[in-house]
């Protein structure tokens, strides 16, 4: 019954998709209200978690970043993405911090030890069209997939509270027919791919918002 339901909620939409709307959903995290956030539009919420789909954009990535810890690959990228928009790029343009600060998460076992991480800063809108290149960190379009499953969270994102709210969120999709879409994304040879989003500078110690993101088509 419940695959039934989500699966109309997407039929429908589909032919009308419904911008987010205040009130549904997550709220919007304090920091978009001065910082340039990537926009999604809201398809489905439940308590536990919500479905996302976001417009195809601009973002800078860092180099795949082969790291045991989630933690210190972060702060090499960041290190990386924060020099680019201090003005380290062909341009010397500098650039506002916008949120959230991405790291899509390729595990090479099923875990995040030993994993890829690629870390990403969304590009302000002035530099969509036309963002500066640098030989530490090139500008690419995503998201790669349709759709995101998304969990949030509060505190300090690390290795172990990472696993922990990934392992709910898929226990939050089974019979939601979401399930089946991830595992069709491995049969059909794309790997799974996870995401950690957060939207706070790491100097901030109150209402910290991050987040864990499943991809599917």
């Amino acid at each position: 019954m419940g695959q039934m339901k989500f699966g109309f909620v997407l039929l429908v939409l589909s032919a009308s998709v419904v911008e987010q709307i205040e009130g549904k959903g997550y709220e919007k995290p304090l920091n978009c209200g001065h910082l340039e956030c990537a926009p999604y539009t809201l398809i489905h919420s439940e308590p536990e978690f919500e479905i996302r789909s976001y417009s195809k954009a601009t973002w800078v990535a860092t180099p795949p970043i082969s790291s045991p810890s989630y933690t210190y690959a972060v702060s090499i990228g960041f290190k990386i993405l924060f020099a680019y928009i201090r003005g380290n790029n062909d341009a010397a343009v500098k650039m506002n911090m916008t949120a959230p600060v991405l790291v899509n998460i390729h595990p090479r076992t099923g875990h995040l030890q030993n994993s890829t991480y690629v870390v990403h800063f969304y590009m302000p809108q002035k530099f969509q069209r036309n963002p500066p290149l640098s030989a530490e960190a090139q500008p690419v379009e995503l998201p790669q997939h349709k759709y995101a499953a998304v969990r949030r969270f509060g505190g300090f994102m690390d290795d172990s509270n990472i696993s922990v709210q990934l392992s709910a969120l898929k226990k939050s999709l089974k019979g939601t027919g979401r399930d089946k879409s991830t595992a069709s994304n491995q049969h059909s040879g794309r790997s799974l791919l996870y995401s950690a989003a957060g939207y706070n500078s790491p100097f901030e110690h109150e209402n910290r918002v991050n987040e864990v993101m499943l991809w599917f088509d």
